[in-house]
């Protein structure tokens, strides 16, 4: 054997080791959803505090997510990636033995904590690791496809698991996965750091930003019980407010800050992660609220809830090849206003089911207009995320619309679950559907919402360009 072909060999274990992690990672953020039900009254878990089985771990791992890149570059890709998978295997194993909603919640947290070490790892490792040509674009392709197709296939396989074994499993998996990623990243993955790594380590803008985030959204979440004028409510408001004001001047003063504040006078860049921000809002409590239609009210089990989904996965695939072409013959901007009023009428539709509605006239045209929309919308906002800042932001752009993901999705779950836990009066089918229809319309306005920030911050010839300036990374970009 050549040592040509050998070197080429080992570099594909590596990709598909790191591969392996990241799914595993991207899986974790939707394979919960489904589950929740059982969760809910194995854990007692109140109707407003279930969220955070799902919020917590999208918080942590945005918020620590660019300080995770930053680790790597610093003490390396290899030790930091294993370090993550080991933490992420470790609080899998933890969630599945929770016996009570605090314990879960921390182990989810800690779980988070692990995802935001593995994922700026393991795209690092691919970049540093495959030679520059076809052999990494094929790699890239294949990280943004796992990255991409995980959130997808958590939906099916945490039904499977939930209605084959039990909820815990939908953690237990994680254990043998990693395991298998740690031995295999022990042998096959090589350690690398960034060449140039002045400037420190902002943990304290990390941990600043993310504790502000989730004591935010944890006011929000309790801003039903203790009243949305109250004085507990308007401290707590007040204190997440004061702390990522905080974290704003930190950036500003520190030699090598977390978030480069400047970046965001890209018209493109900020345009592009302020939609990022309400769709995810808008498409992660879809799924949330539509798991607790599917089995709350209709009766479904996990398995059949995540089935359910297949016609949602196979549209934004569907919108995502579409939106290619459109965009060549249309325009970025037309396409994205296109994409956000296609999901907007997807939610809009769901306001409309009842006790009584059946999946296939009730459900299925609110999740093809939705899932349509996120496919073409989300193509274009990949592209101008970064196509429009210099070659050396490329990394912090990036991580940016990635934490805009998480915790966009993170937020708009808070609002919504609050605003549906109002609008419920009662235990009744109508009482619990009213609160849905409720968080759909809202989520409906956040995706109308981004419609308006698009018409009036986004350029039509600035978006081309972006776009244009963004094909030779879009690989990179997807991730």
């Amino acid at each position: 054997m050549s040592d040509s072909t050998s070197t080429q060999r080992h570099w594909a274990v590596t990709v598909v080791v790191v591969c392996l992690a990241q799914f595993m990672v991207i899986l974790d953020a939707t394979i919960t959803n489904v589950a929740l039900p059982s969760i809910q009254k194995d854990l007692n878990f109140s109707p407003s505090d279930l969220q955070w089985v799902v919020n917590v771990y999208m918080l942590v791992f945005g918020g620590f997510l660019l300080l995770g890149g930053r680790a790597g570059d610093l003490f390396g890709r290899r030790r930091l990636f294993l370090a993550g998978v080991s933490l992420f295997t470790f609080a899998s194993l933890l969630d599945g033995l929770a016996t009570s909603p605090g314990f879960l919640v921390a182990a989810r947290a800690l779980q988070g904590l692990g995802a935001a070490l593995v994922s700026p790892a393991a795209l690092s490792i691919i970049t540093t690791t495959v030679p520059e040509g076809p052999d990494r674009a094929k790699a890239l392709g294949a990280f943004a496809a796992i990255s991409g197709g995980g959130g997808a296939v958590g939906l099916l396989l945490g039904g499977l698991l939930t209605d084959a074994l039990s909820w815990e499993w939908v953690f237990f998996i994680n254990v043998p996965v990693g395991l298998v990623a740690l031995a295999l990243a022990l042998r096959f993955v090589p350690e690398s750091k960034a060449e140039r790594r002045d400037g420190g380590f902002d943990l304290l803008g990390a941990a600043l930003v993310t504790g502000g985030l989730v004591l935010l959204t944890y006011t929000i979440v309790k801003a039903q019980d203790f009243g949305w004028g109250s004085a507990r409510t308007l401290g707590l408001g007040a204190a997440s407010v004061g702390i990522l004001a905080a974290f704003g001047a930190v950036q500003q003063r520190v030699k090598a800050p977390l978030v480069r504040l400047s970046i965001f006078r890209t018209r493109t860049l900020a345009t592009a992660n302020a939609a990022t921000l309400l769709l995810m809002g808008g498409m992660n409590a879809f799924f949330y609220f539509s798991s607790l239609y599917f089995q709350q009210i209709h009766g479904y089990n996990a398995l059949e809830s995540g089935a359910a989904f297949v016609p949602m996965t196979v549209g934004i695939i569907a919108g995502s090849v579409i939106s290619q072409r459109l965009i060549a013959r249309f325009g970025v901007k037309a396409v994205l206003l296109g994409g956000f009023a296609l999901g907007t009428l997807g939610l809009a539709w769901m306001t409309m089911l009842t006790p009584d509605s059946s999946y296939l006239a009730g459900f299925v045209p609110g999740i093809a207009l939705l899932a349509l929309g996120i496919g073409n919308a989300f193509v274009p906002l990949t592209l101008i995320a970064t196509g429009g800042v210099d070659a050396a932001d490329q990394g912090l752009a990036s991580g940016l619309f990635n934490t805009s993901q998480q915790i966009g999705g993170a937020l708009g779950l808070a609002v919504l679950s609050t605003v549906s836990t109002g609008a419920t009066h009662g235990t009744a089918a109508s009482d619990l559907v009213h609160g849905y229809t409720t968080a759909f319309a809202v989520g409906a306005g956040l995706l109308a919402t981004a419609v308006l920030v698009i018409a009036a911050a986004l350029r039509s010839r600035e978006a081309n360009a972006s776009a244009a300036a963004a094909e030779g990374v879009e690989a990179l970009v997807a991730a």
